[in-house]
């Protein structure tokens, strides 16, 4: 919408996986948009970009969204259940074992790129491991990106921060990207983007998604949008369990994640 000045009629044209293609996704045979873009990340586990500067000499800015992990853990999960691509995530107890333990399936190390093996190949062999979880570790994840925010033209933004204030999370998309708007346009923004507009929006909600591909009668594609729901769905147990694995995997991270608001 920042990119269409807010004008809502150009953001309803198409889907929002058509005009904001994904970057990263992709099996044998099948190109992902990551090879004809500019490079647009870091040469980091799960990430298909690396280093590198676009057309004109321009370095690519990416804004980078997270989200604590826990909220994440179960999003995902039920994520996993609609989506038909990935493996059945079988029991919540057993799918957040392998999310705190997922290493990114078969060599998704920077050495198994550098020895020429295909990141959409990796991919696609880590989507169809029954004993993983897609796309890798979590924790690397968001530490390589937090990293490479230090040094490169790269926002990190936190899912809580944009539920907490929608409005001064989009002022700092704008700035980033050298844009400006009107306030009036920016309100319409805030408004047509929060969770709520979007879940109703057909365009945003991916219910055009062919059925063999997603299945919204197991979960919706937008299910809550809450922040500290996962207290619905972890036990003590694995709250504690959790709390012991992160603080050891994230020791060295200075990421200011909430879990509540």
């Amino acid at each position: 919408m920042i990119y269409q000045g807010g004008d809502l009629e150009k953001c309803c044209r198409d889907p929002i996986y058509l005009r904001v293609p994904f970057l990263e996704s992709g099996g044998p045979g099948t190109p992902s948009a990551a090879q004809d873009a500019p490079a647009c990340g870091p040469a980091a586990p799960d990430s298909a970009g690396s280093e590198g500067e676009g057309e004109a000499g321009q370095v690519p800015r990416v804004v980078y969204v997270a989200r604590n992990a826990k909220d994440v853990a179960v999003s995902y999960y039920y994520f996993c259940k609609m989506a038909k691509l990935h493996p059945d995530p079988c029991t919540w107890d057993s799918f957040l074992e392998k999310f705190m333990d997922s290493k990114g399936g078969p060599d998704c190390s920077e050495e198994g790129l550098s020895e020429g093996r295909s990141a959409n190949l990796r991919l696609y062999c880590c989507l169809l491991s029954p004993s993983l979880v897609s796309y890798g570790s979590r924790y690397q994840h968001v530490q390589a990106w937090w990293e490479l925010s230090c040094t490169h033209p790269v926002l990190c933004l936190f899912y809580e921060d944009m539920k907490e204030d929608p409005k001064r999370e989009t002022e700092k998309i704008l700035e980033f990207v050298g844009c400006s708007l009107p306030a009036e346009t920016v309100d319409l923004i805030v408004q047509y983007t929060s969770f709520q507009e979007m879940r109703k929006n057909p365009m945003t909600d991916s219910t055009t998604l062919d059925p063999e591909h997603v299945d919204h009668t197991v979960s919706p594609f937008m299910r809550k949008g809450m922040v500290g729901d996962w207290k619905s769905t972890f036990t003590v147990a694995q709250n504690e369990h959790f709390d012991a694995h992160y603080a050891e995997k994230m020791a060295s991270c200075s990421l200011p994640f909430r879990w509540q608001l």
